[in-house]
């Protein structure tokens, strides 16, 4: 059961579709109320492959099982070294090492991209997530109360840097 980390092809969009939908209305990982269209989600990674950020695939028995990236932290000129990051993995597959594998991959072309810093902003009830990102030098370094508002209630965001 070896898993590949390629770059993204317009083909994988549909697997990852799946996943981002799932996660859009079942869990607090992505903060968005609807379900994203094929040509919305085709449009968000082909502007970031367009400024020169990756999209990166894991792949398992020729099938999509996750995808990561990383783009723009803010949009001042100052920030052009800061980037945040996003990892997800196919809710089948989570355990099995793909987030690993992606945010290792993220990590190193961050750093081959002259970059600085990269930054994770994740709801502060996904201890896992956490967790998982201090496994990788991520320390907390902000709590945002009451930042996002789904499932009728309030959320708060916890942001976590590794400086590279």
């Amino acid at each position: 059961m070896e898993i590949k980390i390629r770059d993204y092809k317009i083909t994988d969009c549909p697997a990852i579709l799946d996943i981002i939908n799932d996660a859009i209305l079942n869990s607090t990982a992505l903060y968005d109320y609807n379900v994203r269209t094929l040509a919305t989600q085709e449009a968000i990674f082909e502007e970031k492959l367009q400024k020169g950020f990756p999209v990166t695939v894991a792949e398992m028995n020729n099938e999509v099982v996750g995808f990561g990236y990383y783009s723009e932290f803010r949009f001042r000129e100052a920030y052009k070294f800061t980037v945040e990051h996003s990892v997800y993995a196919n809710k089948n597959s989570i355990g099995k090492g793909i987030g690993k594998l992606l945010l290792t991959e993220l990590i190193e072309r961050a750093k081959k991209q002259n970059l600085h810093t990269m930054i994770g902003v994740i709801d502060s009830e996904n201890t896992n997530s956490i967790d998982f990102h201090k496994k990788f030098g991520f320390e907390e370094v902000g709590f945002i109360k009451e930042s996002g508002y789904k499932f009728d209630r309030w959320l708060h965001s916890v942001f976590v840097q590794k400086i590279l």
